[in-house]
């Protein structure tokens, strides 16, 4: 059988009082804290590894282990996440409506072209980087798995899992540009082609 126990129940079972915040408040403060870093190691401590080497049992017992251990940090993490929140209010009060347009036609608009048609822009710098001109391949060559080519050479673009999933049915016997998505765009690995 299992049981989900969520947070709230295990705060209720261990007699934890959850505090109270207004509306959005938690939402507003975990971003200034994301933006500031001001809960991460070098701040408060690798808490995962510090949790492990407290023997104690009760909350009480791990706030003083803790703070005795660290006892500047807590207030180091409030200074850093309060810092981020007054940038946070004046940027907000920057935002009006036609800020906001343009935020959602670049997000529905632009980044969904990006997102989806970056193929073209991976093949402009393979054709750069080896001196050539590229073409799109026809629909003949798309079913032989050749995205493109870069001068005589066909090509073809897969994101870095195909090599995982890449089954013996399936052969595709030219050299291969692979892609693997980052946090601002994406890593390409062009070294087949070189």
């Amino acid at each position: 059988m299992k049981i989900k126990l969520t947070n709230e129940a295990i705060r209720k079972s261990l007699e934890i009082p959850k505090p109270e915040f207004p509306k959005y408040v938690t939402q507003i403060i975990n971003l200034a804290n994301q933006n500031a870093q001001g809960t991460r190691p070098k701040v408060v401590g690798q808490l995962t590894d510090l949790i492990q080497e407290f023997t104690g049992r009760t909350l009480e017992e791990w706030e003083q282990w803790y703070l005795q251990r660290h006892p500047d940090s807590i207030e180091k993490a409030k200074e850093k996440i309060l810092a981020m929140l007054d940038n946070l209010k004046a940027s907000m009060n920057q935002i009006d409506a036609n800020m906001v347009d343009v935020w959602a036609h670049d997000l529905v608009i632009v980044q969904t072209f990006l997102g989806l048609k970056f193929q073209e822009a991976i093949l402009k710098k393979a054709a750069e980087i080896k001196g050539v001109e590229y073409r799109l391949s026809e629909k003949t060559d798309e079913s032989r798995g050749i995205d493109a080519y870069l001068g005589d050479m066909p090509v073809s673009i897969k994101p870095e899992t195909y090599k995982i999933k890449k089954t013996l049915s399936e052969s595709i016997n030219v050299k291969m540009i692979y892609y693997r998505k980052i946090k601002n765009g994406i890593e390409v690995d062009y070294n087949e082609i070189l």
